[in-house]
């Protein structure tokens, strides 16, 4: 008689959950894989109706995305130099010359400084917050912990008007210091909760040996605690990141030029005639390479992160 585990799945079971994991992985990329392929389309491709499957890839996209064109008649194209980089020749072929650089670049650019300044500070002062309610006795210890966690309930939207004249008068409108701040005090919640659920899981008892040998409270939190909370800090990191990167409403109200990020600038990219949807596409492919390469860089520590403490011995 062959011996049976109730708690091993069987290889029906094996084989339904990984059709299902699949089927959900394919749903869930599909969209990702189209934005990727509509910006190598060119511009009737990326509209034609039924969509496109099996195309000619150009750069186009690209080089509309880094560029912006002004419209010349056969004349004047005629009468014009050869062009002297093949990116000036996509523009020549669309009856286009080139005007100068788009402001993608820049948007880019400040998104890097936003997101990732605001992610820093976020993750910095929650490891401080957390380390602080995990250890020590604090007065109303969960009432604080409840009302940070609401900050992160209310909807932007909500607040959306009175940080807007908090703002202008202060000075902050359209700066990077502005937005980082703002982004920092938004997902300073998420990373208090997240590290203290770390700093938990951390023994008491390693601090305290620490002190023994001759540390300070500061050096056994920084020579201790934090090599053993960095898988947490590496998951809040990440999270932070998401919503830094990606936060939509605060953009658009709060900056117009010099601080402004990409997800506002994207969806104004005009072509001729429309959306240029193939620099639509392009730019959100490239929008999406940091956080992924982020995410990627820091996996084992998510995955890690996710699991840390789930099984108590």
């Amino acid at each position: 008689m062959s011996s049976y585990s109730i708690t091993a799945p069987s290889s029906r079971q094996k084989w339904i959950a990984g059709t299902i994991v699949i089927l959900y992985a394919l749903i869930t990329i599909t969209p990702l894989v189209w934005i990727i392929a509509t910006g190598f389309k060119s511009g009737p491709d990326s509209i034609s109706y039924p969509p496109k499957v099996l195309f000619q890839p150009t750069l186009e996209g690209y080089v509309n995305l880094f560029t912006t064109r002004t419209r010349a008649n056969a004349e004047d194209l005629a009468a014009m130099p050869p062009p002297e980089t093949w990116y000036e020749q996509v523009v020549r072929d669309n009856g286009m010359v080139i005007a100068g650089p788009s402001r993608y670049g820049e948007r880019f650019l400040n998104s890097v400084i936003i997101g990732f300044g605001s992610t820093f500070l976020s993750v910095f002062l929650g490891t401080l917050a957390a380390y602080a309610f995990s250890r020590f006795k604090i007065p109303l210890k969960d009432d604080l912990l409840f009302f940070i966690l609401s900050t992160r309930m209310m909807p932007p939207i909500a607040v959306a008007i009175p940080i807007f004249l908090m703002f202008r008068t202060l000075g902050l409108s359209d700066t990077h210091l502005g937005m980082i701040l703002l982004y920092t005090a938004v997902n300073i919640s998420l990373a208090v909760w997240l590290l203290k659920g770390f700093i938990d899981e951390i023994p008491r008892e390693y601090e305290e040996a620490a002190l023994i040998d001759g540390y300070t409270r500061f050096q056994a939190f920084y020579k201790v605690v934090l090599p053993q909370a960095a898988t947490g800090i590496a998951s809040t990191a990440i999270f932070c990141l998401i919503f830094a990167w990606n936060e939509y409403a605060f953009a658009v109200l709060l900056t117009s030029g010099t601080a402004q990020t990409a997800p506002p600038f994207i969806p104004t990219i005009i072509g001729v005639g429309g959306k240029d949807w193939p620099a639509v596409a392009a730019g959100a492919t490239l929008f999406l390479l940091p956080v992924m390469v982020f995410t990627i860089l820091l996996r084992k520590h998510l995955l890690r992160g996710i699991t840390f403490g789930a099984v108590r011995k």
